[in-house]
């Protein structure tokens, strides 16, 4: 029998003996000395009986075998039961132990020990039930936690179909209002009247600026602004973007200057659209709070062996300043002085999707500085060999002679406005009201470029489009998507429908011929 101690520890001493080898050592080791002794002294006294002698010898031998057969019966085999106990309980069994009825302290301890095997059983128990009422209750968390999750990707799906449509909706009113004006802007006027028309299409671009920036913060909240990668002149970028804020600066008796250093590279690939909205908002902003003086840009930029550029741009001002309580508020929603609208938070988030960060000093009185850098999103393109502009101005003059242009759109103002654009430069139009009429006209008539709108009656741009590309006349016919939805994705779609290029509503007439000539170059 091993004994309690080497199975609790896992393994067995160096030198093991039973108790019971021990108690049978013993009890021979004490019959022996019994019959020894007796045979010494009876050899002593010289009266040694052989017969008698064995008899002794017997008689304690027995005596031994019931002493250790009593002794293994009232303490071994207890002692086993219990082991038996022990090992089953190490084993992970917490099973109760048969005890020996023996009255003592073998079988007191047999009674703790099923009382302890009890009260871990017991323990055990509520040990698993509160690991399944914890398991319940995680499996109930995780079940909330998906159903809001779920919530909430529908509020926000939800969200970005209500900008989409309201996108849609104001753009393409403001489309033909702009557009309007511009047409009548380039008509005879007298200067009272020329004035108000300017100030009318002032006001409407400041609408659509409010539009946009309302856009471009819900896309980037909702984590779905995605930096474009085209090629694009960020020397030309910038310089234009300093330009751009000249007309209202003058106004104020504000200059504008520029530095563009030498590190900048001429051509790069990436979000024009982005990093001129960066730039022109804080120079708008720098103008918009500079009553005199001079607003000023500067930009540097360093590039790395992958021709990845980090791009570094200072505004400065020469306005009141910003007090030091309101520093961290520029950002958030408000901004100095009665607030800058939603700009600057737009911008700050702008410059993080391009891993950057922007900082600002300020002292009232002594102006503010706002400086950004961008660290990604930025790559340096080779410099294109381009032909003489004024090569691509007669190129342009004589595709324009001859194009066909193809108008598919459902607002007759649109209509009106794409129809005087395009007529001035010497397209001859045809105009289509949805998207069954275009492909009526594409049958009898042959087109050098289609403009199509997206959501339409009838038949809309989208599925319009893939009709048109399933045949293989039109295979390379351009479409180009001019739309007043500019939602993130909107683009994507338009191309994956099989549209060469994709314009959002309003359009800028000049922005609107170039894309066309482009394609028209293309042809030639």
């Amino acid at each position: 029998m091993q004994s309690c101690a080497g199975e609790s520890s896992g393994r067995r001493p160096t030198t093991f003996r039973s108790l019971a080898t021990k108690f049978s050592i013993f009890t021979a080791t004490l019959v022996f000395w019994v019959v020894a002794t007796l045979l010494a002294y009876n050899l002593r006294q010289d009266n040694f009986d052989v017969a008698k002698g064995l008899l002794v010898f017997v008689v304690v031998l027995l005596v031994a075998g019931a002493i250790s057969r009593f002794t293994i019966r009232l303490l071994i085999r207890p002692l086993r039961l219990l082991q038996d106990g022990i090992t089953s309980a190490t084993n992970g069994r917490l099973e109760p132990v048969q005890v020996s009825k023996t009255g003592d302290e073998i079988e007191y301890l047999g009674e703790s020990f099923n009382s302890m095997i009890q009260a871990l059983a017991e323990s055990q128990e509520e040990v698993r039930q509160h690991q399944d009422l914890l398991e319940q209750r995680i499996q109930q968390r995780t079940e909330d936690l998906e159903t809001a999750l779920r919530r909430a990707q529908a509020v926000n799906d939800e969200k970005s179909e209500f900008l989409a449509g309201i996108s849609h909706e104001l753009r393409t009113p403001m489309s033909g209002l702009i557009g309007m004006i511009d047409l009548t802007l380039s008509g005879p006027l007298n200067a009272e009247q020329t004035e108000h028309l300017q100030t009318t299409q002032r006001l409407a671009y400041s609408l659509l600026h409010l539009l946009n920036e309302v856009l471009d913060l819900s896309k980037v909240e909702a984590g779905r602004m995605v930096l474009d990668q085209t090629p694009f002149e960020l020397r030309a970028l910038l310089s234009d973007s300093a330009k751009s804020v000249e007309p209202l600066a003058a106004r104020k008796a504000v200059a504008v200057e520029y530095s563009i250093s030498p590190g900048v590279p001429a051509q790069a690939i990436g979000d024009p659209l982005r990093i001129r909205q960066i730039v022109c908002n804080l120079l708008s902003n720098a103008v918009k709070f500079t009553e005199r003086g001079t607003v000023s840009l500067t930009a540097d930029a360093t590039m790395d062996e992958s021709r990845n550029v980090t791009l570094k741009v200072c505004v400065r001002d020469s306005g009141n300043g910003i007090d030091a309580d309101q520093l961290p508020l520029i950002f958030d929603k408000q901004s100095r002085a009665g607030g800058a609208g939603l700009s600057l938070e737009i911008t700050k988030k702008l410059v993080e999707l391009h891993s950057g960060e922007i900082r600002v000093e300020s002292k009232v009185g002594g102006g503010t500085t706002f400086e950004v850098t961008l660290r990604s999103g930025i790559v340096a393109a080779a410099p294109a060999i381009s032909a003489p502009r004024s090569g691509i101005a007669a190129l342009a003059r004589s595709v324009s002679d001859r194009a066909r242009v193809l108008v598919v759109e459902d607002n007759l103002v649109n209509q009106k406005v794409v129809v005087a654009v395009l007529s001035k430069r010497g397209f001859e139009i045809e105009l289509a009201g949805d998207g069954r009429e275009a492909l009526r006209k594409l049958e009898v008539n042959d087109f050098d470029v289609v403009l199509m709108d997206v959501q339409m009656p009838v038949l809309d741009g989208l599925e319009t489009t893939r009709i048109i590309r399933q045949d293989a006349r039109w295979s390379d016919l351009p479409i180009i998507a001019m739309t007043a939805h500019a939602m993130n994705g909107d683009r994507e779609r338009c191309l994956q429908a099989g549209m060469s290029a994709y314009i959002s509503k309003p359009v800028h007439p000049s922005d609107l011929v170039d894309l066309v000539q482009q394609f028209l170059r293309a042809q030639v």
